[in-house]
């Protein structure tokens, strides 16, 4: 396999790595030149030689009219205002490998993803990780205006072990020589990055995405209109597999509230708040109940053993799970009248 010589960036870096986790690529002698006769005699070529074939294996992306991202229609795309899928980043060499390959690697180093879980852990693999390399190497700003900086993410620390522009000449002579090397340091970085992340994913945040289905195909159970969940404690982050899995297994009516223990045993009512917003409840807590606690809120709500409602009305909590419960009750109640 072949990518090119000269100074690396993190981009095929990562893309070889990626590769060498498949079968038919962990043994393969891996080449690095910019000669296209010598390009020409390889199996598979990444970041160099002007073409994007998956036919013959040719994956670069620098060649003018060239926009794929990660689930856009192939070939459709002019720029990102044409990209037809979610993601609007213009793939590098890692993303091109890692959209025709990537599931076939997850499963090389977690053999037990499978069905929707694979499908969800390789978009958020590419969402938290793969898609700002793709982003930095194709010069795409992380915003409009940006207020700072960010130097130590991974594409700068694989940029650092290239030399210096200034180094004196005889360093610069050795450098030369160890490229290559230097290259697969490179590589084993971006590896172990990659690794690391996938690792949370399955390890954490997996975990979590069943759990809330769990609660989810078990919410009949829980409140009569099915729009309460209840989790074993708090502490997981819940709310961003929700939305995904109400779409996956088209809940209707929606979810308004999550239900679970904290570390002091008390059960807090949280509600669900709009997908895309961070404080937009679907359904808050009633107005009369926040920011009051205790005895008042007792009185307020017709209920022993309340805690507290914040002031937002987002979250609130009572002493027993059933307390709880009939409070989300109270709340669901009031919206119907």
């Amino acid at each position: 396999m072949g990518t090119h010589s000269g100074s690396f960036q993190c981009d095929e870096a990562l893309g070889i790595w990626m590769l060498r986790q498949l079968p038919k690529w962990a043994d393969a002698r891996l080449v690095r030149t910019r000669d296209m006769d010598e390009l020409a005699k390889l199996d598979i070529v990444i970041d160099v030689g002007g073409k994007y074939e998956v036919d013959a294996l040719r994956f670069d992306h620098h060649q003018r009219g060239f926009f794929e991202t990660f689930d856009g229609t192939p070939g459709m795309a002019t720029d990102a205002g044409s990209a037809t899928g979610e993601f609007k980043t213009k793939l590098s060499a890692c993303g091109l490998v890692y959209k025709h390959y990537g599931k076939d690697i997850l499963t090389a180093l977690h053999p037990t993803l499978d069905g929707p879980r694979l499908d969800a852990v390789y978009v958020k693999l590419y969402k938290d990780m793969i898609e700002a390399l793709d982003g930095i190497d194709n010069g795409v700003e992380i915003a409009d205006e940006t207020r700072y900086r960010e130097g130590t993410g991974l594409s700068c620390r694989v940029g650092r072990l290239n030399p210096r522009w200034n180094a004196p000449a005889l360093e610069m002579e050795a450098a030369k020589t160890r490229e290559d090397e230097n290259f697969e340091c490179a590589s084993a970085l971006t590896g172990q990055e990659f690794t690391e992340v996938l690792d949370e994913l399955v390890h954490s945040w997996l975990p979590a995405r069943d759990a809330v289905e769990e609660a989810l195909l078990a919410r009949g159970a829980v409140h009569g209109s099915g729009q309460v969940l209840c989790f074993e404690s708090g502490g997981m982050p819940w709310k961003e597999h929700l939305y995904a899995l109400e779409r996956q297994h088209s809940v209707e009516p929606l979810v308004m509230f999550g239900m679970y223990t904290d570390q002091a045993g008390m059960w807090r009512m949280q509600a669900v708040t709009a997908e895309g917003t961070a404080f937009t409840n679907r359904l808050g807590l009633p107005e009369a109940w926040r920011g009051l606690r205790d005895a008042q809120l007792c009185e307020v709500v017709g209920l022993e053993d309340c805690c507290f409602v914040h002031g937002a009305g987002f979250i609130g909590g009572h002493k027993t799970r059933e307390g709880a419960l009939e409070m989300i009750d109270k709340t669901l109640n009031a919206q119907k009248a």
